[in-house]
């Protein structure tokens, strides 16, 4: 994790500082609008800093609060977490079992009164195979979506249980179920079911833990032209709001380059 200077006023000064970052973000209109996060390595944060596993996903989930809060001031609309993989279920009992609790615990963390959802006006969508999940898991989930669905500022979309794959089965069900006529079945229409519909198309995608695969993440959204990605070396616990800030500048200085040359290729028209 990010270290703390003991300086005094520190947390302050980082505060400010973030501020004014995020404003500029916002005002130049060339930030992401929909961010991923792959978020791997909070199992080798643990055995790393020799702490019990559990505690490596306590650390994930810190960073992830982080994360989201400076995206959000900065002006990003929607991002999605990898939170658990349908796959995450071949995993031990008891790490299967801390996971469902700490997810129980932390979504109600984010969409409680003053946490994330309220802060920011955050609707909370819990997308994947929900069928999967515990019934008392379940019914956090429900009851987090249903007390943030009037949301309307941004969006965090968590992956829970989740794969790529099968939300593009979700979406090619959705699509026969509604279509009389098959010749009507097009990219569009698979594009317009999927989980994460009416929202901004991904902009940046971001994998820590220095893995440069998808795992089965977004795979229909990420093959838009104009994705980045971003694969870092370091832990998710690891990962916090500086290498964020750098990664949204590199974002926004390709974003307006790409305007400058779009304008200038319009003139020589």
């Amino acid at each position: 994790m990010e270290v703390e200077s003991r300086i005094p006023g520190y947390s302050f000064i980082q505060e400010w500082l973030k501020n004014i970052f995020s404003r500029t973000i916002r005002v130049s209109d060339c930030g992401p609008k929909h961010v991923g996060f792959i978020m791997d390595g909070n199992r080798r944060f643990a055995r790393k800093n020799d702490i019990e596993i559990k505690e490596g996903h306590e650390a994930g989930f810190q960073s992830m609060s982080k994360i989201l809060e400076l995206l959000y001031e900065s002006g990003v609309q929607s991002a999605t977490v990898y939170a658990f993989s349908i796959e995450n279920f071949k995993r031990s009992s008891k790490e299967v079992t801390n996971l469902m609790e700490l997810a129980k615990d932390r979504i109600k963390q984010i969409s409680k009164n003053g946490e994330l959802a309220s802060k920011y006006g955050i609707k909370v969508n819990v997308i994947g195979d929900l069928s999967l999940l515990p019934e008392d898991v379940l019914k956090e989930m429900e009851h987090a979506m249903e007390i943030t669905k009037n949301n309307k500022r941004a969006v965090l979309n968590i992956c829970f249980p989740y794969t790529g794959r099968e939300e593009i089965v979700h979406s090619i069900r959705e699509v026969i179920i509604n279509t009389k006529d098959s010749k009507e079945i097009n990219e569009t229409l698979i594009e317009n079911n999927l989980y994460t519909k009416d929202q901004p198309p991904l902009d940046l995608l971001i994998r820590t833990s220095g893995v440069s695969r998808l795992s089965d993440f977004m795979i229909w959204q990420t093959s838009h032209k104009g994705v980045k990605i971003e694969l870092l070396d370091c832990l998710w616990p690891e990962f916090g709001p500086f290498r964020m800030s750098w990664i949204l500048l590199k974002f926004i200085f390709k974003k307006s380059f790409q305007i400058h040359d779009e304008e200038e290729d319009k003139k020589n028209v």
